[in-house]
This record gives structure tokens, sequence and C-alpha cells, in this order.
């Protein structure tokens, strides 16, 4: 009779661990991204500078929406605008959802984009997405915080300059944490497929 319930035991509790071990692993299921999963980041942490349209903003300003950050400035010859062309492309891969993509580009030229350039930047791509600027200093202090180099390289004038600059964007979900870190030349479809997992990561 012991042997009995002992035996009983032994089922009822394998029967047990192997249920906690099934929701401990639906629990634990990650999303799974095609750029670089840097969750938990603790750099990258806000955008407090000022969009083309004279507003202050913040991250915390774009809840319910994945927001892509991009660094750039719109003298580039090849990388921002390539960069900003997928961002595009990917919002209309998203259809409807495309209302809950936010791209954001951060100037690091304050001296040749002004408000108006950066609007008239921003409408070749699309309207909705939003240009960043400040002085000097606010550039800088929000670039250092994430990780991102550039430095102004001397042309033949004063006015011809260009600037090196890190490539790549930095993708935040619905209520504003960093999650991915997406390469320059990863490609509109690799960027998309990361979106549309955050989204449905929020339902």
């Amino acid at each position: 009779m012991h042997k009995r319930n002992a035996l009983q035991f032994i089922a009822i509790s394998a029967l047990s661990i192997g249920a906690g071990a099934l929701l401990t692993a639906c629990s634990e299921k990650k999303t799974e991204f095609r750029g670089v999963d840097i969750t938990g980041a603790d750099y990258a942490r806000d955008i407090p500078l000022t969009d083309h349209n004279g507003q202050k903003r913040s991250l915390q300003d774009f809840r319910g929406k994945v927001v892509v950050v991009f660094f750039g400035y719109t003298q580039c010859p090849d990388v921002c605008p390539t960069s900003m062309q997928e961002l595009a492309e990917v919002k209309q891969m998203l259809g409807k959802d495309g209302d809950r993509l936010q791209g954001i580009f951060v100037t690091v030229d304050p001296e040749r984009d002004t408000p108006a350039v950066l609007k008239a930047y921003m409408a070749n791509f699309d309207p909705t997405f939003l240009a960043l600027s400040g002085t000097p200093e606010q550039i800088a202090a929000v670039a250092k915080d994430f990780k991102i180099y550039f430095k102004k390289v001397d042309g033949k004038t004063p006015t011809s300059y260009t600037m090196d600059h890190s490539a790549g964007s930095y993708v935040y979900d619905t209520v504003g944490r960093l999650r991915v870190y997406n390469r320059y030349g990863s490609g509109a479809q690799a960027l998309g497929a990361d979106v549309r997992a955050l989204l449905q990561e929020a339902g």
C-alpha cells in the first residue's frame, strides 16, 4: 500500500514538474529579431531635442508606436537618404500598421540643417517622420548617450564640409524601451520584420 502511494506521488510530482517546465518555457519565450537584440541596454535613453516644427520632444511622446531613431545630416550623399528611404519602405510594408511607426532623424549638422531644411528633407521620405535638432552641445550630449560618433570633415570651402558619423538605427518598442540596433545595410525587410515583431508583441 505504501509502495503504491509512493509511486502515485512520484507520478504526480513528475507531471507537476513537467507542467511547470512548460509554463516556464512559455513565459520565457523571447521575441527574436533580425537586428542586434539590445533589450535592457542602459544607454540611448531619450531624445530631448526640438523637432522641425519647433516642438520639444521626448520618447514618451510616441508611446503606442514603435520608434526608429537614426542620426545623420541632410547633405549626406548616400548612407542617410538610403536609411530614410528604407524606413519609408518599412512604413509602406506595414500597411495600416504603418501609423504605429514613428521615424526620427537626428541631425549631427545643426549649422546647415535648419528647421526648414529638415522639414523639406523629411517630406522626401514621409511627412510623418520628424527631424530633431538643438544646439551643438545638446546634440553632442544626445549623441554621446547613443554612442554615436560624428566629426566634421573640412571641404574645399567653409560650407562644403562633410560629416563622418555612425550609421545604424535604434528601434524602441511601444512603451519606449530600447530593443534593437539595426546595422546600416541590413535592408528594409530586416528592419520591417523587427518592427512588425514589436508591434505584434504589443498586441
